[in-house]
Formats: structure tokens, sequence, C-alpha cells
């Protein structure tokens, strides 16, 4: 049986924790929970304790250490993988050191309708695969609580280019079987933000939502007294750090883009067109691949959910899937992808079951490691560079050696 430490245990870890305590108990068990915030992981043992499990020993950040010395798990879960170029580094540098592993939960490559996509493009479907063009839509609901919450200070996530494209970027590089090259990009702030907000006429601002009446009248606000997730996970335990959860997303203080497009040119000569926008109508994606003998479509519509609100099954669930290919000689069709239930239209349980259960055969080798969580944020990164410079940045260029 294996023993594994949590390392950040917000409204996403849930999903794991809960997961070990029940479905994956008989191969895996939790000896350690760690956290900046003691509220957050004392609910962390709240959580084990309802499914039947003893409390495990808690810590905080920093005694990282001695979760190692003290309670030696063989497995340490912590997400992301990291945010800039130095930590970035100093991961890679620990795994030549020290010989050990890393695995990148890329949850999107699990989903049934990323793994057909997959599929169509290794058969040569549409041949040779020349462009992409990849639109993801954030909406005002998971879209906004970006601006809501810490990832809002670009010095604390690097922006959605990292934070949130980071999964894009990696199923382009899972789809294409390539890496990415060269990298240029544009972004700005145009929609959230007070300076925003006043242009379009806004006038009734708010520093954060709860217990203000300003609030009541915004359906941008995140009410958390209502969740008893958001509660116990947040509004409980602010007087541990201070942090607020629901802070208006038309204050100031937000460094981040929420308009962003990005070219990509890849090893295999391909190109990606991409762009994500935080503010729309939807949630999900239109992804289209341009090749040497026709063309494949996909359009995804996602649920809406909020982060940490208690509706992890519901992360990613779809509304619509559509996907189709259009032959250069031949007539169109479309590919059917039975619905799963679950969360990233049924994903989530494909990944627990690669992560916690009995080791199975994947020819789509979904599972991915520290090259594939670095190229991920590298393709981000340089695109933040890019922001900065106005001008393409190499992937080589950036202060990352990647292992051969």
């Amino acid at each position: 049986m294996k023993k594994y430490a949590l390392v950040g245990t917000g409204g996403r870890a849930g999903l794991y924790i809960i997961a070990i305590a029940t479905d994956f108990s008989a191969r895996a068990r939790w000896v350690a929970f760690c956290d900046t915030n003691r509220v957050r992981i004392t609910y962390a043992n709240r959580l084990i304790g309802a499914q039947g499990h003893a409390p495990v020993p808690l810590y905080h950040a920093q005694e990282f250490d001695r979760i190692i010395a003290e309670t030696r798990p063989d497995v340490v879960s912590e997400k992301p993988m990291t945010i800039d170029e130095d930590k970035c580094q100093a991961i890679l540098d620990a795994i030549r050191r020290t010989g050990r592993q890393l695995r990148v939960t890329f949850n999107y490559r699990y989903a049934p309708h990323h793994s057909k996509i997959r599929e169509l493009l290794a058969a040569g479907t549409i041949g040779e695969v020349f462009s992409v063009h990849f639109e993801w839509l954030l909406n005002t609901q998971p879209g906004a609580d970006y601006f809501r919450r810490w990832h809002r200070d670009k010095r604390n996530s690097c922006g959605l280019l990292v934070h949130k494209s980071t999964h894009h970027f990696d199923l382009v590089n899972f789809w294409l079987g390539s890496e990415p090259e060269t990298v240029y990009a544009q972004g700005d702030l145009r929609f959230y933000g007070r300076a925003n907000a006043e242009q379009r006429g806004i006038t009734d601002f708010y520093a954060r939502c709860h217990q203000n009446p300003a609030a009541e009248r915004d359906p941008f606000a995140l009410q958390m007294a209502p969740s008893p997730t958001l509660r116990a996970l947040y509004l409980e335990a602010e007087q541990e750090d201070g942090y607020f959860r629901d802070k208006s997303v038309f204050d100031n203080g937000i460094s981040i883009e929420d308009v962003m497009g990005v070219m990509v040119r890849y090893k295999n000569r391909a190109i990606m067109t991409y762009s994500l926008n935080a503010y729309l109508p939807w949630e999900g994606l239109n992804v289209v691949f341009n090749g040497s003998q026709g063309r494949l479509e996909m359009k995804l519509v996602e649920k809406s959910y909020v982060n940490g609100g208690g509706e992890q099954a519901q992360e990613g669930a779809l509304d619509e899937c559509d996907i189709r290919v259009f032959p250069m000689f031949g007539d169109a069709y479309r590919v059917d992808v039975p619905p799963q239930a679950g969360g990233h239209g049924g994903g989530d349980r494909v990944m627990l079951n690669d992560l916690f259960g009995a080791p199975v055969d994947d020819p789509l080798r979904r599972a991915a490691g520290f090259r594939d969580g670095a190229l991920s944020m590298m393709t981000g990164i340089a695109a933040n560079r890019s922001l900065r410079t106005e001008a393409p940045v190499k992937i080589s260029a950036l202060a990352i050696s990647l292992p051969d």
C-alpha cells in the first residue's frame, strides 16, 4: 500500500482526498496533509474522517522537510507543477540529482473526447497536421473566478497563460506528438478591473462580497456563506491568514490578462493559433486541425462551476460534444463519443484510476511526466515573455534545461 502526502488542500484537492479515502483505500492511504492554512488542512482531515479514517498529521507549508522525515511518504502530490523558469529548473535539477520521478496530472488528457482526438490524429485520419486553431472560452462563472482569488496577481500565478493555458498547451503537444519551438503572444486586461468597469459606466464598487450590500446587485459576486465547502475552506479560514476568496472582479489590484492570443510553431512544423478570453457567455472550446487529407473539428460546451464550490463531479462535465471529420475528397461525418458521467467529461474517473488504481496498459500514453509538465509551462512562460517584449520567443532561449 502506497503512502501519500498532499501539499495544498484547496478546492481541487478534495477530489484526491476522497478518492484515496474511498475507492482506492485498499491500495493507498494518506499520511500527511500540508497547506499554508491550518483551518484548511483541518478540513481535509474532516473529509477522510467522514469516510471512517483516522486523522493524519497536519503540517504547515514551511514544515515540508518534516513531512518527509516523519511520515516517509512514497508519493507527494502538489498542483500546479510550478509557475516560472527558476522554479521549473529547480524541479528538473532535483529530479536529476535524486533520480526520483514526477507525475503531472493533466486531467484533460483522460477525457474521452480528447482521447478520441489523439486516436484520430495518430491514425492519420486527416493526414499530416499542418495547422491548429484552438479557441478556449472561459465564461462569467469559472472564468471570472480567476479574477476574485489569488490568481489575479500575476506575481502569484504568472497569469492564465501559465495557470490555465498549460492544460491546453499540453493537449496540443499530446495530440500532435510534438514539442513547441517558437512562441509569439499578445494580451491585455480589457473586461475585469476597476478601470475597465468605469469605462462601461459602472459606479458601484466594493472590495469583497461577504456581507456587502453592493455585492447583492452584482451578478459577478461570489456568495461563500451558502456553500458548505466554500465556507469551510475559505470563509472560516480567513482568520488564519487574511486571504479573501470573494474579492470583486471589478476592484483594483488585478494584474493578469483576460484577453490573450498566441501563435506557436512546433518542431514538426505545424503552427497553432490560440486564443483565451475569460468573460464569455459559455465555457468550452472550439478546436480545428487542418491536415494534408482533410480537416477535423471539435466543439465542447462545459457545465459551469466554481472551484471549491462542492461541485467537483461537475468540473468540466459536458453539455455538448461535437466532433466532425471533413475528408479532402469525401463526405463529412460525425464521430460519436459516448457521454460519461463525472468531472471533465468522465476523464477524472479514468485519471484517478491511472494514479491510484492497478496498473493498466495505455496505448495513448496519457500519463504525463516532468518533461510534459515543463513543456506545457514553457509555452506559457515564453508567451508571457513575448507579451513583455512584443517579440517572438524561442523555447530554447528560456532558462530551463530540459533532459533529453
